[in-house]
């Protein structure tokens, strides 16, 4: 979903949002509580009684089912000078209204290394500092929603997904996979960021680019997909280990274990060759042996892309911190 810029001079975009503010009031949708909307990040498209001012965007943030329930508003500037996040303490009343008090503001600035206070003392404003909102309207899919403050102000914001949830969203439908890999792993290396590596810990594959061209090429032996690592759990380990993991069936599992060894820039060489089944204390050893290289195309403490056996891109989503003996 690409950003929507909020632009006085953009006459189509606040004619769209007073049409749906329009829209709902003749309808009259509504909705009863703010589960929907607990965890999330919009864009601000429209706000009636709001002056406007070009070249900037308006964010809101609301996080209300953590240990530190906020609301955040931000004014995003541009990319190459940063943005403004004004934070408030938040709590929900009558399972609907949202009652928050400013309590802290920053400017963080891309050619700084530290954030610049918002010179507003919050704690000496009083009541000044507390307002509510009222969510009075979001759509069947959460994309929409409208929403009324204690002044007045009506709001219409639209749900602005990160690059990673699109891609996760696009593996459960099973659609544009590719294009939100690459989405994702274009962004990571137009930001410059630092060059990933392989961590520690469980990984469930989600994915993998083999499913599409298995209707083509007809079925494989499950025992090869699982030595190719086309399915199940992937374990990194200390020391260059890596393990792959299948359940099968009765409390069977499958597993072969081996060793990589980064040979360059995001690349890995991989040697599987001690497979078994097992089943609880007893293993059945299999003679096999795999080697591929493995390319890291995206990794964080969440979701990791790779291109490994066959050029085949894999998706994991990491379940656990655990550790391989």
């Amino acid at each position: 979903m690409e950003y929507i810029k909020f632009n006085s001079a953009d006459k189509i975009k606040l004619n769209r949002g007073s049409m749906a503010v329009n829209f709902h009031y003749q309808t009259g949708n509504s909705i009863a509580n703010s589960e929907c909307v607990s965890v999330s990040h919009y864009i601000l498209l429209f706000q009636r009684t709001f002056v406007g001012v070009d070249f900037f965007s308006v964010f809101q943030e609301v996080y209300l089912q953590t240990n530190d329930p906020r609301v955040c508003n931000i004014v995003s500037f541009s990319d190459a000078i940063g943005e403004l996040k004004v934070e408030a303490a938040a709590s929900i009343q009558d399972g609907k209204r949202i009652l928050f008090r400013f309590d802290r503001a920053a400017f963080s600035f891309r050619f700084l290394p530290f954030k610049v206070p918002y010179p507003v003392p919050f704690r000496l404003l009083g009541d000044e500092a507390k307002g509510w909102l009222d969510t009075t309207y979001l759509s069947h899919s959460g994309n929409l929603r409208i929403s009324r403050g204690n002044k007045g102000t009506t709001f219409v914001l639209q749900k602005q997904t990160e690059p990673r949830q699109r891609l996760l969203t696009a593996v459960s439908s099973g659609r544009n996979v590719k294009e939100a890999i690459e989405e994702l792993v274009s962004l990571t290396r137009n930001n410059g960021e630092k060059e990933p590596e392989l961590e520690e810990g469980e990984w469930q594959m989600v994915w993998n680019s083999q499913v599409d061209l298995e209707i083509q090429t007809g079925h494989r032996l499950w025992i090869e997909n699982a030595a190719n690592g086309l399915m199940g759990k992937q374990i990194i380990g200390k020391n260059g280990r890596i393990k792959f993991v299948v359940d099968i069936l009765l409390g069977l599992k499958f597993s072969m274990t081996g060793n990589f060894v980064k040979t360059g820039t995001k690349m890995y060489d991989v040697t599987m060759d001690d497979a078994a089944i097992i089943g609880g204390p007893f293993g059945y050893p299999m003679q096999m042996e795999n080697k591929f290289t493995l390319e890291l195309l995206y990794s964080d403490e969440k979701i990791r892309i790779t291109r490994g056996y066959n050029e085949i891109l894999f998706v994991h989503t990491r379940t656990d911190a655990s550790r391989m003996n």
